[in-house]
C-alpha cells in the first residue's frame, strides 16, 4: 500500500501565508523539507484524506491524478482540511468524466451539509455519506471507523481508522489529546501506520492539537495496548511555525522515539 503525504503543515502553511516570524524566514532560507503546505494524504491513489486549498497544486507536483480518486474522507470542516469550492470543478464543462467516476465523500454532518448547500452533487458525480463517531462503515473496498477528536466545540471533529485489505491506518489529526472513548476503541486494533498531530512541535500543549511530548506519550500508550509495535510505522505531521522547530530539529527530537517526521511529498509503503 502506498501513502503519499501531499501536505504536512497546519492551517497557515509554513512559511505562513503572511508571516515574517524567524521560523518562517528560516524555512524560506533553507527550503526543501522545511516548506510545508496544508495537510492531506493519498492512499493507493484512490483514497484522499482531506481536500485542502493546496491539494490541486500538490497533485500536479507529485503526479497524483485527482480524477482517479474514488473516496474522500474529511476530518472536519476547517478551511485547511476542507475546501469545498474545488468540488464544483468536477462538473461540466470544468471536468469531463465517465459516468462511473463517482466520488464518494465521507464526513461529519457539518461537512455534508456544506456540500449539499454549495454543490450540485448530481452534476459533479458526488455521493455523500454522513458519518458519526464509533459507527463503522463497511464497504467492499475498505472499512472506515470515525473516532472522536478533541479539536473544536463547534462540530464533531474526527480521526479515522482506515482498513484497506490487510492493512490498517490510524489517521490522527486534527486531534488534541484523544477522548477516553477513542482511547478505548483504539485498544481493539493493530495499526500498521499511525499518523499523529504534532502541530505544537516543542510546546507541550494538547488541547485542540498535540506536540512532541503528547505524541510520544500517545505512542507509548498504543504500544502498551499492543495496537502498535516495532513493525508499525509511526509518523508526526501537521506542523505549525508556532511550534518553533524546523525539519532537522524535529528529526532530532522525534526519531529517538521511533517517529518519522513527515514532509511534503513523502511516500511510505506498508
Amino acid at each position: 500500500m502506498e501513502i503519499v503525504f501531499l501536505g504536512t503543515s497546519a492551517a497557515e502553511g509554513w512559511p505562513g501565508v503572511f508571516c515574517s516570524c524567524k521560523y518562517c524566514e528560516r524555512a524560506r532560507e533553507l527550503g526543501g523539507k522545511n516548506i510545508r503546505t496544508r495537510s492531506s494524504v493519498v492512499i493507493d491513489r484512490r483514497f484522499l484524506v482531506d481536500l485542502t486549498p493546496d491539494t490541486y497544486l500538490n497533485s500536479l507536483r507529485l503526479n497524483i491524478d485527482l480524477s482517479k480518486i474514488r473516496y474522500l474522507f474529511i476530518t472536519h470542516s476547517h478551511q485547511d482540511h476542507f475546501y469545498p469550492q474545488e468540488l464544483y470543478m468536477r462538473g461540466e464543462p470544468f471536468a469531463h468524466l465517465p459516468e462511473e467516476a463517482i466520488l464518494e465523500i465521507f464526513g461529519n454532518s457539518k461537512v455534508i451539509k456544506t456540500i449539499e448547500e454549495k454543490i450540485n452533487c448530481e452534476k459533479t458525480r458526488i455521493g455523500l455519506h454522513t458519518v458519526s463517531p464509533f459507527e463503522k462503515i463497511e464497504h467492499e473496498d475498505f472499512t472506515l471507523i470515525p473516532l472522536l477528536a478533541d479539536h473544536s466545540q463547534e462540530e464533531e471533529c474526527l480521526v479515522y481508522i482506515i482498513k484497506i485489505g490487510e492493512k490498517t491506518i490510524f489517521y490522527g489529526h486534527d486531534s488534541g489529546w484523544y477522548p477516553e472513548a477513542t482511547w478505548e476503541y483504539l485498544k481493539d486494533f493493530y495499526i500498521n501506520l499511525a499518523i499523529f498531530d504534532c502541530t505544537f512541535g516543542g510546546i507541550d500543549q494538547r488541547k485542540g492539537h498535540m506536540g512532541i511530548q503528547a505524541i510520544t506519550e500517545a505512542k507509548g500508550i498504543l504500544e502498551k495496548y499492543g495496537s502498535i509495535d516495532s513493525r508499525s510505522i509511526c509518523v508526526a505531521t501537521h506542523f505549525s511555525h508556532n511550534g518553533g522547530l524546523l525539519y532537522d530539529e524535529l528529526v532530532e527530537r522525534l526519531n529517538p522515539y521511533g517517529l518519522l517526521v513527515a514532509y511534503d511529498g513523502m511516500v511510505l509503503y506498508i
